[in-house]
């Protein structure tokens, strides 16, 4: 553990921010092995996302590091952009954009972004803050649907990097928003902006595919929430775009190991629409709010692909909300909502800046430095 600083820099004259931390998953720093390899290391190390016994975990998480990052390399460069990871830019977009909603609207709220594996860390975002003076910090995973793996495990880095603070902020968390209303405006939206141009993919015959990230079936088994909220996102937004039953399916992706996972797959799901002859497909990922390596490599690619040659004829991948300006709004109000109470009014600034200044001479008057 690091040394607690002796000083956090507290200074009576300023008076303290309120701050949103987003949080996603995180990326590796380049497409390529050696840059892999850490990332896959920090990932498969968290006890919420391999609970495996450790004993057991160790020895095949040296094979894996062996074999995977060259592999996971290739799929990286797939989709690698000229400004970087396509997660890391649409997070950070997503950070800037909120930042200046919140701003347009009268609220004098800092926004942060820091990746729960990779960088920057929510160790050293949670240490500028603090060094900032935040004294209210509004905690956001970017995960709509609660996991475990997901969700938790950010909260836990946030706990223990507060840890390494003198002056701990007041904090608050969001736990999920899978059936936020704004949410699911901002996915009927990106739907209906893609049908405008392609047409409804039903009119043709075809099915909307919801495919969300899949978890370990006994995760379900023993109390996580998890699949009962990707199925209600996925409820939800059926019934905003007017689909029945027929009309849409529900899949999981991204399986990993031998073990069960959350059913039915995705790839398999895809190969079986084919070889069914539905003459389309298309695929939106509520669960990733940002597009990244699992819906540009394994979706928009690898999906495409298996279905193609299945004998489908019609393969669309939907984008995931990135920066659209409904998904900004989407969290624009959940800030909104959850900072209910703390003084975030730009409209009153200057009147906590005048009552810090007061306070800053009471404080000198009884000796302090600052």
């Amino acid at each position: 553990m690091q040394p607690m600083p002796a000083n956090d820099a507290f200074d009576h004259s300023l008076p303290g921010r309120t701050a949103v931390l987003l949080i996603n998953l995180g990326t590796p720093q380049a497409p390529t092995a050696a840059a892999l390899r850490p990332f896959l290391r920090q990932f498969l190390s968290d006890p919420r996302v391999v609970e495996i016994p450790p004993l057991l975990w160790r020895p095949l998480l040296a094979l894996i590091l062996a074999v995977r990052p060259r592999r996971s390399a290739a799929k990286y460069a797939a989709i690698w952009t000229d400004a970087g990871s396509p997660l890391k830019v649409h997070s950070q977009q997503q950070a800037l954009l909120l930042r200046g909603w919140l701003g347009e609207r009268g609220l004098d709220v800092e926004v942060a972004l820091a990746m729960r594996y990779g960088e920057p860390s929510i160790d050293s975002v949670v240490a500028q803050l603090a060094a900032r003076r935040v004294e209210r910090l509004l905690v956001l995973p970017l995960y709509p649907q609660y996991s475990a793996s997901t969700t938790a495990t950010a909260l836990d880095a946030v706990n223990a990097a507060l840890t390494r603070v003198r002056n701990v902020p007041e904090v608050r968390c969001i736990k999920h928003f899978h059936d936020h209303p704004a949410y699911i405006d901002a996915l009927k939206a990106r739907v209906l902006e893609h049908w405008r141009r392609h047409g409804r993919v039903v009119d043709d015959g075809g099915v909307l595919l919801m495919s969300f990230h899949g978890v370990p079936r006994r995760t379900l088994d023993l109390g996580d929430p998890y699949h009962c909220e990707c199925q209600k996102t996925a409820r939800l937004l059926a019934e905003a775009l007017g689909l029945s039953k027929e009309q849409y399916a529900v899949s999981f992706q991204s399986r990993f190991g031998r073990a069960e996972w959350l059913q039915p797959y995705t790839a398999p799901l895809l190969e079986d629409l084919g070889r069914r002859g539905v003459p389309r497909v298309d695929v939106v990922c509520p669960g990733f709010v940002a597009d990244c390596l699992e819906t540009l490599e394994e979706i928009a690619l690898e999906g495409r692909r298996q279905y193609l040659q299945a004998g489908g004829k019609i393969f669309h991948y939907i984008p995931a909300l990135n920066d659209s300006p409904a998904f900004i709004g989407a969290l624009a109000d959940l800030v909104r909502t959850h900072t209910q109470g703390w003084p975030v009014e730009r409209s009153k600034r200057h009147e906590r800046e005048v009552e810090a200044q007061k306070s800053a001479a009471r404080a000198r008057a009884l000796g302090a430095a600052r």
